[in-house]
């Protein structure tokens, strides 16, 4: 038997991604596991699978069916979401263009491939329609989702995205807008070169 954890860090926990300080006391407030697996992100729809802490190659989603295994992903404006099945958990980093490239179905896929049912999902703090302005070449890749910024131009909607890829899942999805709210760091706000986690993790529990 397993228990199942996920937390979302925010500015206040400091740079967990290159900060080790600020990254145990994120995990020791959160109750997860100190020991971290974490991805080179790049954008696209390869999903890993955690063996062990420490860097797994490149990729934008992490599994793990390892007890005492935090899996994170690292967020600035893009979309971080945690996945829940059974026996395993996963993260998720979702930018328009691993959006586009259906890493969100891919990670579904590949924990139902491993023989895990997605149950639960929540998606955590990400830069809402206010403010994603977008060109006409990301507007038209998600022509269910355009919306307008609060300054009236073409932006998307991309937790909604992220939301409506996971169809038969239980899905939470957080109310706040990166760039709005300075609790977050935000890529599009200031360029900060800091970013937020999403991390899950499972614990034995005999």
């Amino acid at each position: 038997m397993s228990f199942r954890g996920a937390a979302f860090s925010a500015a206040p926990d400091g740079d967990v991604r290159h900060d080790s300080e600020a990254r145990s006391r994120f995990s020791n407030g959160a109750a997860a596991p100190l020991r971290w697996a974490t991805l080179d992100q790049v954008h696209g729809s390869v999903v890993a699978v955690a063996v062990d802490e420490g860097p797994q190659g490149r990729g934008d989603a992490l599994i793990t069916e390892i007890p005492d295994l935090t899996v994170a992903v690292f967020t600035a404006d893009c979309v971080g979401v945690v996945v829940e099945a059974a026996d395993a958990v996963a993260v998720i980093h979702a930018g328009w263009r691993g959006a586009a490239a259906g890493v969100v179905e891919a990670t579904l896929q590949a924990l139902r491939d491993r023989g895990h049912l997605p149950e639960r999902a929540e998606i955590g703090p990400a830069i809402g329609p206010c403010c994603y302005e977008v060109g006409d070449e990301v507007a038209s890749r998600f022509p269910g989702h355009v919306s307008s910024t609060t300054w009236g131009t073409t932006s998307v909607d991309l937790p909604a995205v992220v939301a409506d890829a996971m169809a038969g899942v239980d899905v939470a999805r957080a109310d706040s807008c990166t760039r709005c709210d300075d609790r977050y760091f935000s890529h599009r706000r200031n360029g900060t070169a800091h970013r937020q986690a999403a991390v899950a993790w499972m614990r034995s529990t005999g």
